[in-house]
């Protein structure tokens, strides 16, 4: 089944929520309500429900607008939650996703999302401006984490506009499965984001472009285009990081491409386990997060 109702119920359990008398809209028919507004983005709520069908029979042919918001109220955001969280654990599990050199690829990104636009919002959320004033909706910002090869997500986080898409990709961390390597684009350079990442799990790889200005020391050269540095971290780092030491070693690589000189810093520091050219190559990658 596309959701398992075992998933819905475990979920409901998790949340503490359940259905204690009959209606016509049970809160397994909501959690496809949550699904159908995602899918028919320029639909009410109501309106969603009664195109989808999934209301209970009764003696009216719909149910009244204020049924589906208490209904979602009835619902809460946790439930919603843990359908997703345990949907797609199911979902990565049985798809076994192709590897690279035994890791899981994954990417991280921001993208910007418009809200309705309500003065709740607005003072919630907020959004753009210009020397004109407000944009035209307000706006949530959100970073998400995703399995590459299948463009399933594995994690998202949400927050207003105006917040820091590096410390949104902190709370990414505890969702990162072992065994894996996530791209970034250099917007999320941060050694201290870098290093926890790689320290909270067993083979939690990085690959970053190397961004401009970037300061390092050669430690040992490995390849014409391949050597190991050392990153030197700075005080306010080590402030937010604690324990986050004062070097990093990382792995810098080169490749001419299309006449263009490309340069990457990595975490996967072992030559023999992980080729130079190939770690270049695999970079490209990255672009599936934006095609998914």
């Amino acid at each position: 089944a596309l959701l398992d109702p075992d998933i819905v119920k475990q979920a409901f359990e998790s949340a503490g929520v359940s259905t204690i008398r009959k209606r016509r809209l049970p809160l397994e028919s909501l959690v496809w309500c949550i699904i159908g507004m995602a899918l028919f983005r320029r639909m009410s709520a109501w309106d969603v429900v009664n195109h989808m069908d999934i209301m209970l029979p009764g003696k009216r042919l719909l149910v009244a607008p204020s049924a589906v918001v208490q209904g979602r109220q009835r619902l809460g955001s946790d439930a919603v939650r843990e359908v997703f969280t345990l949907t797609q654990q199911r979902w990565h599990e049985e798809a076994k996703h192709p590897q690279w050199l035994g890791l899981t690829l994954l990417g991280v990104d921001g993208v910007v999302w418009n809200a309705p636009d309500t003065a709740q919002n607005r003072a919630h959320y907020g959004g753009a401006t210009n020397q004109h004033g407000d944009g035209s909706f307000p706006q949530v910002r959100m970073v998400c984490q995703m399995e590459l090869t299948s463009h399933l997500l594995i994690s998202s986080t949400f927050e207003s506009y105006h917040s820091s898409e590096m410390k949104l990709a902190e709370k990414l961390i505890s969702t990162t499965p072992d065994h894996s390597l996530t791209l970034f684009d250099k917007g999320f350079y941060s050694l201290g984001l870098l290093h926890h990442w790689q320290s909270q799990g067993e083979h939690r790889h990085w690959l970053i472009p190397l961004k401009k200005g970037t300061q390092y020391e050669i430690e040992h050269k490995i390849g014409r285009n391949d050597a190991l540095v050392m990153l030197r971290t700075s005080p306010q780092a080590r402030k937010q990081w604690p324990g986050l030491p004062l070097e990093i070693r990382a792995r810098l690589l080169s490749k001419t491409i299309k006449g263009k000189v490309v340069s990457v810093l990595t975490s996967m520091t072992d030559p023999l386990r992980f080729p130079c050219d190939e770690i270049v190559d695999l970079y490209s990658q990255r672009w599936e997060i934006e095609l998914g």
